[in-house]
């Protein structure tokens, strides 16, 4: 997306300058929007990384979550069933 649009800056300036129609300032004008269009490019490419990252992270964090939650599950399940058994076990005397 920003490489397209520092391509053709870059283009640009260098088919003006061929063809003499464009001045040193205009050139470097070019130029100094490619460098920005580059490092904005970089920018974008870091906080993308940054967001897989975390991504990464919170999806590890939901299946620890996960898992603690179907031990819970498992745990309370045991411990109805106790209590049933027991209550089973009051009426019986």
């Amino acid at each position: 997306m920003r490489r397209t649009g520092t391509w053709m800056a870059f283009t640009a300036a260098v088919a003006l300058a061929a063809a003499g129609c464009a001045s040193t300032g205009e050139v470097n004008n070019a130029k100094t929007d490619a460098q920005a269009a580059q490092t904005d490019a970089q920018e974008a490419r870091r906080l993308a990384e940054d967001a897989n990252a975390k991504a990464t992270l919170a999806a590890a964090d939901a299946a620890a979550a996960r898992a603690a939650a179907e031990a819970a599950a498992k745990d309370a399940k045991e411990a109805n069933q106790k209590s049933d058994r027991i209550f089973q076990r009051s009426l019986h005397k």
